[in-house]
């Protein structure tokens, strides 16, 4: 099964749901950053969450979610937009740590003194950045938290990463439902209660269930699903910008550069794709600050 999302209206239009199925662009991640079991679900459940949350948005914007709560993870940072492409990474990806029962530590590894900052380009004068301190590291109730507490939007979050023995990612996916204004009570205690009684999802993922079937899980079929949208772990980085980087730094970093005689190699973050920049490339950014062209 493709990853995808799929978003519906429930319970005639007062709730909003999103639910995704992750698997292959978590274990793309994976791949590139090498990630230990631990670090992979909480780097795949931060992924998941950044893809339903980058369709709430449209055209050309984008979201970037940092979350920072000291543990040995060090932090993540993932990017989305409206398009369905999704990057990130984990500042320490070979970290791991189990529970007793033999569970992920996801929220040992991220930790719980610190925030999740989400930062919002809507191609406007200027961005804007809401924050939530961390409730467990467990990545889901904080997201949860921050909805409440930064967007004042009553949600539930399921996220769910299932890893192979040999660290594959097995199954991935995820739900945020939003509880728009005019959601009775009675329907917020039916949907705790339909939560509640579902297995985890990347369990149901595992199973073979689909976005659709766990809105149906979720709504008990009382839904509209109104829109479906293809998700792929995308990278756009280029030659150009990371020299427009290097540019910038200035006469005096550029020439102690050229001085060492030897190429520039640049490395990115999200992808692990390189650059390399020779001597020469760092002579023509020293006058002009001129961009060097792919």
């Amino acid at each position: 099964m493709n990853d995808y999302l799929v978003k519906a209206y429930a319970f005639n239009g007062t709730v909003r749901l999103y639910a995704a199925s992750t698997t292959i662009l978590v274990e793309e991640a994976r791949k590139i950053h090498d990630t230990f079991p631990a670090a992979t679900a909480a780097l795949g459940r931060t992924l998941t969450a950044a893809a339903i949350m980058g369709a709430m948005y449209k055209g050309d914007q984008t979201i970037t979610i940092r979350i920072d709560g000291g543990g040995p993870i060090g932090g993540i940072v993932v990017t989305a937009d409206a398009d369905g492409h999704v990057r990130g990474y984990v500042v320490h990806p070979h970290v791991h740590g189990s529970t007793n029962d033999g569970k992920l530590a996801v929220g040992f590894v991220v930790g719980q003194n610190g925030f999740i900052h989400v930062t919002k380009n809507l191609n406007v004068k200027n961005v804007f950045t809401s924050s939530a301190e961390l409730q467990t590291g467990e990545i889901a109730e904080d997201f949860a938290y921050y909805f409440l507490m930064s967007e004042q939007i009553p949600a539930a979050v399921g996220l769910g990463i299932l890893v192979e023995i040999d660290n594959s990612v097995r199954s991935a996916g995820g739900f945020i439902l939003q509880a728009m204004p005019g959601a009775k009570p009675e329907t917020i205690d039916k949907i705790e209660a339909n939560i509640k009684a579902m297995r985890p999802v990347s369990d149901l993922i595992d199973a073979g269930f689909t976005p659709e079937m766990i809105v149906e899980e979720i709504t008990k079929g009382d839904h509209e699903i109104v829109e479906k949208l293809d998700l792929h772990y995308h990278c756009d980085c280029n030659r150009e910008r990371f020299a427009s980087g290097l540019a910038s730094l200035g006469a005096t970093e550029l020439e102690a550069m050229i001085a060492d005689g030897k190429p520039i190699e640049t490395v990115c973050h999200f992808c692990d794709k390189k650059y390399e920049f020779s001597v020469d490339d760092l002579k023509a950014f020293v006058p002009v600050g001129s961009k060097i062209k792919s």
